[in-house]
């Protein structure tokens, strides 16, 4: 039998590192943000329907999407953001449990599904349980500054366009609080991984 594990956060609050932690204490780790960026590479369907959509101005050069210019649309109108979704979910979504099918068949017994949207994608009705990571509010957004090198307006718009942290705390089996430093996090991932295996 296979449990499937959901796992989500908000922009910066340390997801990603949780999701390395996982992967090296050798649980299968699929990732949505990888799964999107493959179904955008060039001559890709998620591609073609992005630069249908969104014009020529978000490809480079190269053939390549131009992530930069698509963020600048999307993370400042609502509507641009919901008709990327639009299209690219549905394909984000058959790509994930396509390998979530092939890894079922090897029969892991654990295998977690990173999502950003978990919620709001409904990942979660497909998961057995589910883990947030979360920090407070000011973390999250001297975070999310020092690491995009953005501005506190530009960083408050990115956090402001997800769903609250707290509503994603609510909803979760597990909580993962990331205010502290890396060995607090590590000590937290394997206390998880413990009540992961054992139940």
């Amino acid at each position: 039998m296979t449990k499937i594990i959901g796992l989500t956060g908000g922009i910066a609050t340390g997801k990603t590192t949780v999701s390395t932690i996982l992967r090296q204490a050798g649980i299968p780790v699929i990732d949505a943000d990888q799964v999107a960026r493959r179904v955008q590479m060039p001559d890709s369907i998620g591609l073609t329907r992005i630069v249908k959509a969104f014009g020529p101005d978000v490809l480079l050069p190269t053939g390549d999407l131009n992530r930069p210019a698509l963020a600048k649309i999307v993370f400042n109108d609502q509507q641009a953001r919901q008709k990327l979704n639009d299209i690219l979910q549905p394909l984000i979504w058959d790509e994930i449990f396509a390998q979530v099918t092939a890894l079922k068949k090897q029969q892991i017994p654990l295998i977690v599904l990173d999502v950003p949207l978990l919620f709001e994608q409904h990942y979660d009705e497909e998961c057995d349980q589910v883990v947030v990571v979360y920090t407070t509010p000011q973390i999250q957004l001297e975070r999310l500054m020092a690491r995009d090198h953005s501005s506190e307006k530009a960083a408050r718009a990115r956090i402001a366009a997800q769903m609250p942290l707290t509503t994603k705390i609510a909803r979760a089996d597990y909580q993962i609080n990331n205010d502290g430093d890396q060995v607090a996090l590590q000590k937290q991932v394997a206390s998880l991984i413990n009540q992961l295996k054992s139940k």
